[in-house]
């Protein structure tokens, strides 16, 4: 079993467990506003969009930040021009938590993603009580009929899906599911190894009326610039920033690779 298996089967165990705790969530979901999509307007401006990430751990990495202010660094992206902000709330193997979304949601003012492993609409509507205005779903962890299913929830909820995609048959499964936004990840989930041409190499199957994000690997402004002359919409950032002991001056940093 690779890792992104035991991912996704842990969320299972986490869902069933929430569900006798909370069953009646997708009502006290559908009773929040629906809201505008503000995920989809970040990233339809003229310019390459930043969506950074909050993160603490990693299955590939171990521990990136033994001291992790979340709140602070979410603060800290906003101020810096941020455009989202993906909050990792997977708790084992990422050390995540929902209480990071909760409070990062409440606490800034532009959108934030609820960054987990999305095996059940239950999450779908956690995410929404939560705060977070885009919630991932990975093709890799879903058939096509779910992914379309959890697609229509997401626009039930007033949630963007950000559909994640690594390869050719995964970007057809979510153009074919209905998908508005699409991440290519450079990471492959299955053994964690990062190739960055693998958003350039998938890109041309990709409309340009759908969003396009691409996903890990970005490091440097020549990697900012190369997303930037692919046509990519946003760069999701993650472990440069996590890593920068000057968050700020980093992101303004990758900004200036514009």
């Amino acid at each position: 079993m690779n890792i992104l298996d035991q991912l996704a089967g842990h969320a299972r165990e986490r869902v069933a467990c929430a569900k006798r705790q909370r069953p009646d969530i997708r009502r006290e979901a559908l009773a929040l506003p629906k809201g505008d999509f503000p995920f989809e307007k970040a990233l339809s401006g003229p310019e390459l969009a930043f969506i950074c990430e909050c993160k603490k751990a990693s299955p590939s990495k171990g521990l990136i930040a033994p001291e992790f202010p979340y709140l602070e660094i979410a603060k800290d992206y906003e101020a810096a021009g941020a455009d989202a902000i993906s909050v990792l709330t997977e708790p084992k193997w990422f050390l995540g938590s929902d209480d990071y979304l909760r409070e990062i949601a409440a606490n800034v003012s532009i959108p934030c993603l609820r960054k987990d492993f999305t095996v059940d609409d239950y999450m779908l509507c956690e995410a929404k009580l939560l705060g977070a205005s885009a919630a991932l779903l990975i093709c890799a962890i879903l058939d096509e009929l779910q992914l379309k299913d959890y697609i229509q929830i997401c626009d039930a909820l007033g949630l963007s899906a950000l559909v994640e995609a690594h390869g050719e048959a995964e970007v057809e499964m979510a153009l074919n599911a209905g998908a508005r936004i699409i991440g290519v990840n450079n990471r492959n989930l299955k053994d964690f190894t990062v190739d960055n041409g693998n958003s350039r190499r998938l890109r041309a199957m990709i409309p340009r009326d759908v969003l396009f994000v691409s996903e890990s690997g970005v490091r440097n402004t020549s990697d900012v610039q190369a997303a930037r002359e692919m046509g990519a919409n946003a760069v999701l950032v993650g472990e440069a920033l996590m890593r920068a002991t000057d968050k700020r001056a980093k992101l303004a940093e990758l900004r200036g690779g514009l």
